[in-house]
Parts: structure tokens; sequence; C-alpha cells
């Protein structure tokens, strides 16, 4: 994400704290990446090495660092000003808690708002249906990280979700109202341009800590095969069709809980909603 890193960088050596780490871990990338680093080398430790994917780069990061906290944010995501001071202060009120994490933003590739991030307040349970915490708006103990083994390196893009799962089975979190960073969106973002992997890897990150699948993941992941759409730029759009495989599939990684995924599938669709859905399939209007 050459066009973006100056920006992300830039985000961090504004921030008014005085005692920042700041590494960039680069994957050995040959997109000019490391030629707009060197405008930083003095300010900037740049490490260019191949690794496995983002979340064993970042481990890298946070290995090569040795503060008390640490955060993470991807090349194309940016902190806003008092970001890092804001995350410090609220950890030092709250001793108890792992991490604090604060308010996001979405925006789009010139940087012009898009929407709130959908933050919600710290519940572990809540965790099992829903990643609500914004990965760049989040600043953790280090003494934490390392004692639930920083992030899961076999993992390509759900990390950060797993990252706050197993946080939360052994520590508090704790959410600020401060809006902290800014996530870039676009089509070519991991979240986005490998969306399918995205959600079959949810799945199965949801199989392994919870032993059940929620249906809205299932539906997300049907909808996706039937229509590509990307849920974000193109909204997940509901269909009879769609429904219905989420059935299958769902008593098919819940084949352990099969009675309670189909419940929860059974309570989804009312009768007159499956009326509507079957007269717009009809129509021609959905799939």
């Amino acid at each position: 994400m050459v066009r973006f890193v100056r920006e992300t960088v830039e985000s961090v050596l504004a921030q008014d704290y005085p005692r920042i780490e700041h590494i960039v871990v680069d994957g050995g990338s040959t997109d000019g990446t490391l030629d707009a680093l060197r405008d930083y080398e003095d300010r900037v430790i740049v490490r260019s090495e191949p690794d496995g994917g983002p979340a064993d780069a970042i481990n890298k990061g946070i290995r090569q660092t040795s503060g008390g906290i640490v955060a993470f944010l991807n090349a194309d995501d940016c902190y806003l000003p008092g970001a890092v001071s804001a995350a410090v202060q609220r950890l030092a009120e709250h001793p108890e808690a792992a991490a604090v994490y604060g308010e996001g933003q979405w925006v789009d590739e010139s940087g012009q708002l898009l929407g709130p991030y959908p933050v919600g307040e710290f519940d572990p349970d809540r965790l099992r249906q829903e990643c609500y915490i914004c990965q760049p708006s989040a600043f953790l103990r280090r003494k934490a990280l390392e004692e639930i083994g920083l992030l899961d390196a076999s993992l390509q893009y759900t990390f950060d979700y797993d990252l706050w799962i197993r946080l939360a089975s052994r520590f508090s979190m704790v959410k600020t109202g401060e809006c902290l960073s800014a996530t870039r969106m676009h089509r070519d973002t991991l979240s986005l341009g490998s969306r399918k992997a995205v959600l079959r890897e949810t799945i199965q990150l949801l199989r392994r800590h919870f032993d059940y699948v929620p249906f809205g993941w299932v539906h997300s992941y049907c909808s996706h095969l039937l229509d590509r759409r990307d849920q974000f730029f193109e909204p997940l759009k509901p269909g009879f069709t769609k429904y219905l495989l989420s059935l299958p599939v769902g008593v098919y990684h819940n084949r352990r809980h099969p009675f309670r995924y189909l419940n929860e599938w059974r309570r989804v669709m009312t009768t007159a909603g499956m009326k509507r859905r079957l007269a717009a399939t009809w129509l021609g209007k959905t799939i």
C-alpha cells in the first residue's frame, strides 16, 4: 500500500505522546514502499524481510519493541491527533484492563469520511456474534499480550478478531469514547478484496473458539457465494435462496449442535418475511 504508507507513518510521527517506539515491518515489498520510507529513516525503524503474513509481521514488530503498551496499524490506516496520549491515559485510569479501545471511523481512498466503525461496549459474550473492536483504535498492555502468545500467525485475515477473543477470555478491556483512528476502506483491502476467504476463516475461527457459528456469519458467507457482493460498498442483500442455502451450510458447520442452529435459523424468518422474499424472488428482484 505504497500510496498510503506516508500518511500512515506521518499520523504516528504527529502524535503528541513523547515516548513512541515506531517500527515499520515490510515483507520485502517491491512496490516502492521502501523508497517512500527512506524519508523517515532518522525517525522510524524499518525492517524489510519475508514474512508469513500480516500477523507474523506484526509479531516481529512487537518483539522489536520494549514499551509496556503496544499497538499496530495497517499500511493504509491512520491515528487521529492525540490518539496515543488518550489511550495511555485511559490505561493509567484502568490498571485492571489489558487493553483500551476507542471509536473509529471509516474513510475512503481520498480520506473522506464514510461513516463510524460499529464499535461496541466490551462484552466477552458478544464476541461470539461479532467483532466490535476497531483494531487500529486498540492499545494493549504488553504483559497481557505476551501471556496469550501474541497474534496467531497462522491466520491471514481474522488475527485481530482472534486476538480480542483470546484476550477477553482472560482479561478485561475498556472502551473509551474518543475516536482514535481512521480505517481506510477500498476494494483492495484484505477484508473486501478477499471476502470469501475472510468469511471462511471467520467461520473456522468461531468453530475453534466457541464450537458454534451463529446464523449471521453463515448467512453472510452464503450470500457472498451467490452474489459476490463485498458487503460494504455493496451491502449484503437478503434473498430467499440465500436463506435456504444457509440451512445446510449452517448445519454442516454446526454439526455438533445442529438443533441449536436450526432453532436460530427458524427464528430469523417470520411467515410474513418468508412471503416477502418469495415474492421478490419470483419477481426477479433478488436471489
